[in-house]
């Protein structure tokens, strides 16, 4: 990592992040569990993971990488906390491909947060970049949006703002590492789901497959994707973070095709490849941008923690 420039890190992190998170709906739908357990399996067990990671990369320091995140962390964790719960009971409610398109649109709504409390102006080609992505998002699902419900589609806008905030908060705080605070939302929604479960029916152990399920989603995946893309902000801003997030959509969407046997049309291999395509133009050109900068001795990278 030392060896690629600022911008490529971050690019390298969220990039990857987004990429491993990418079965994250397919495995909440193969997982068929009710909304309040599939909440406190997840949040419990996600927690377990991102305490190991904040363990393997703090050792001795660990408690130091809690204290640092500060009050900000703490807004962090709740907000992360809101977008769990809108995500999953999202693909509850409405179809994966609807939630995905809502939850693309977090760029956008990064880019008014970030101008309104941060001031930061984005660059024309990233505005360029976010709609002709949505564009390509909106061809994916076109043929399941009439179909989604109200109810899956508010947790999923829900899902998408508090995304986009929780990015522009850690904005706010350069150099600061926030993902150690995702522990703490892991035990917030897993501790709200377990007690609606405790004032229900009670709690259940899920049959030997769901638990597989469970595992790979919450102890792997989560809380290694989540961990990088939680990283982002350190390194690019916010809306550029959100519109990395397009690659889980577009992966995410494909994956839930070829598990369930599903077709693609036409419109939406079309749509998905231009998603594709404007990425990767967008990282060349930005790319040249940052050669020519470097070139010109005006790049600094902040220091991080």
């Amino acid at each position: 990592m030392r060896t690629l420039s600022y911008r490529q890190q971050g690019l390298l992190l969220t990039g990857g992040g987004a990429l491993i998170m990418s079965p994250d709906a397919l495995l909440i739908k193969l997982a068929d569990l009710p909304d309040a357990e599939i909440l406190m399996w997840r949040g419990f067990l996600s927690a377990l993971g991102f305490l190991l990671i904040v363990l393997v990369r703090h050792g001795r320091n660990t408690l130091a990488a809690y204290r640092r995140c500060g009050g900000t962390g703490i807004a962090v964790a709740l907000l992360f906390s809101l977008t769990t719960c809108g995500f999953v009971l999202g693909n509850q409610y409405t179809m994966a491909g609807n939630v995905l398109l809502i939850l693309a649109t977090s760029p956008l709504i990064a880019a008014g947060l970030s101008w309104l409390i941060l001031k930061e102006r984005l660059p024309r080609h990233t505005w360029v970049a976010i709609w002709i992505c949505l564009a390509g998002i909106a061809m994916i699902v076109i043929d399941d949006i009439d179909a989604g419900s109200w109810v899956g589609n508010a947790f999923a806008f829900l899902a998408a703002f508090t995304l986009a905030l929780n990015f522009t908060l850690c904005r706010t705080r350069p150099g600061v590492d926030m993902s150690p605070m995702l522990t703490f939302n892991g035990l917030i929604v897993g501790s709200g789901a377990s007690l609606v479960l405790l004032l229900g029916d009670g709690i259940a152990l899920p049959a030997p497959n769901q638990l597989a399920v469970l595992g790979l989603l919450c102890l792997v995946i989560v809380p290694c994707g989540v961990t990088l893309l939680q990283r982002g902000p350190l390194y690019l801003p916010a809306a550029e973070v959100g519109l990395l997030l397009l690659l889980e959509v577009v992966v995410g969407t494909f994956l839930a095709w070829w598990i369930i046997a599903e077709q693609p049309t036409p419109l939406a291999i079309l749509g998905g490849c231009l998603v594709l395509m404007t990425l990767v133009v967008k990282g060349l050109y930005e790319r040249r941008l940052e050669r020519r900068a470097v070139g010109e001795g005006v790049v600094k990278a902040p220091e991080t923690n």
